[in-house]
């Protein structure tokens, strides 16, 4: 345990003093402070701000359009739409005359067989898909046409499209997210990602670790005094501290450009996360942790450079991926099936895949517990796979690398 603590103590200090690493660390916050700043000037600049608004929101000032009634549905003008906002025409080509000369800038096409068609013909002198039918103008004619077809009576036309107000009475334990949200929806996609980024980093700098002594042959150096095991644990461990470290530092900064911008984060009422997601949350992130620096620091112990070893990365970051490749399909749409559940309970895929399933709720409550046990199983087998190599490397350091090497190495046939 003592020579466990030395190596710890050893790695943190090592990557502390390189001042690639505080560029990193330091870098990030700082180009954030850059952007708060930058905001906090356009927001107390009237004018700056103004113009901002209307690069990108655009002219404000709505041009009268007109329409033509074939159908004789329109009888009146709704008072909520302000006045001259639509002109009536006799016909088609009056329409298409004051169009010519610029009195309006569009006009609505009502056929005389509207009730069956449920079609109208909206023409405008030029091309632009962007603000076609989607228009907020559309939208308005739209609603004036509705409450015609009502008699008038607009609050029968507002219901015509739901109820105004919904309430939901839920008899379950934890409430479910609204899929029809677009933000519930993408939650999953945006966990998975977020997990697998973070555990892809904090990952990669025990293989940039490991490349890097044994290429220096400090390596071989290191295993005369302490086992490969206890070096291994040591290095998991204090690049993990560091690595959780500079996550929180990135976290506490976020949260004092808030403060100082004077807003606060919370998340939005669409999103339903389970009381104990943050906990599980920092259970599979240093579980997935474990597991994957171990894998990348047998990838640096048997590949002959990092250039190689950085190559082959993807051969031991797939399993972690598949969640990625599904999570459009199957952890948006069907979060509890079969595939989900299995890819959540699978040791190589757990880390990601078990958050993503939390995010949407309704998860078993054994499932995490399984996961986590399964998952911890394997972290400690592999991490004693992955010491072996180390027994090896020093044989294997001019060779290139390749899977089925690895495996063989992984379970102890080499």
């Amino acid at each position: 345990m003592k020579k466990i603590l030395i190596v710890i103590k050893n790695e943190i200090i090592t990557l502390l003093s390189r001042p690639s690493f505080w560029l990193g660390a330091l870098g990030l916050p700082l180009v954030g402070a850059l952007i708060f700043a930058a905001v906090g000037a356009i927001n107390n600049n009237a004018s700056a701000s103004q113009t901002v608004s209307q690069v990108f929101a655009g002219p404000q000032e709505m041009r009268p359009e007109g329409y033509v009634d074939l159908s004789g549905i329109l009888q009146q003008i709704p008072e909520s739409v302000p006045p001259g906002t639509f002109v009536a025409y006799p016909d088609e080509a009056a329409a298409r005359l004051a169009l010519e000369s610029g009195e309006i800038a569009a006009f609505y096409l009502v056929p005389a067989d509207f009730i069956e068609s449920g079609e109208i013909t909206y023409v405008r002198p030029d091309f632009n898909p962007l603000s076609s039918a989607s228009g907020d103008q559309s939208d308005l004619f739209a609603w004036v046409l509705q409450v015609n077809l009502a008699g008038g009576d607009m609050l029968f036309a507002n219901l015509v499209n739901g109820p105004l107000d919904v309430e939901q009475v839920s008899l379950a334990p934890v409430a479910a997210p609204d899929e029809d949200n677009p933000l519930a929806y993408w939650t999953p996609y945006a966990v998975t990602l977020l997990f697998y980024m973070l555990i892809i980093s904090s990952a990669s700098l025990l293989l940039s670790n490991i490349s890097k002594e044994k290429e220096n042959r400090i390596m071989e150096v290191l295993l005369t005094s302490v086992t490969p095991r206890q070096l291994l644990t040591g290095k998991i461990i204090g690049l993990g501290v560091v690595g959780l470290g500079q996550t929180l530092l990135w976290l506490g900064t976020s949260y004092v450009l808030l403060n100082i911008s004077g807003r606060t984060f919370q998340l939005p009422s669409e999103i339903l996360l389970p009381a104990s997601f943050l906990t599980w949350g920092l259970v599979f992130f240093l579980l997935g942790y474990a597991v994957y620096a171990s894998l990348m620091a047998g990838l640096g112990a048997l590949a002959p450079n990092l250039r190689e070893a950085s190559q082959a990365t993807f051969v031991v970051m797939l399993p972690l991926m598949i969640p990625l490749f599904f999570s459009s399909t199957v952890f948006m749409e069907d979060p509890h099936g079969p595939i989900a559940t299995g890819l959540s309970l699978f040791p190589l895929s757990a880390p990601v895949a078990m958050m993503a399933r939390l995010s949407s709720g309704g998860v078993t409550w054994w499932q995490p517990w399984l996961a986590a046990l399964l998952l911890a199983g394997t972290a400690a087998l592999i991490v004693r796979g992955v010491a072996g190599m180390f027994r090896a490397q020093s044989l294997l350091s001019g060779q290139g690398f390749n899977a089925k090497m690895y495996l063989k190495a992984l379970v102890g046939r080499m």
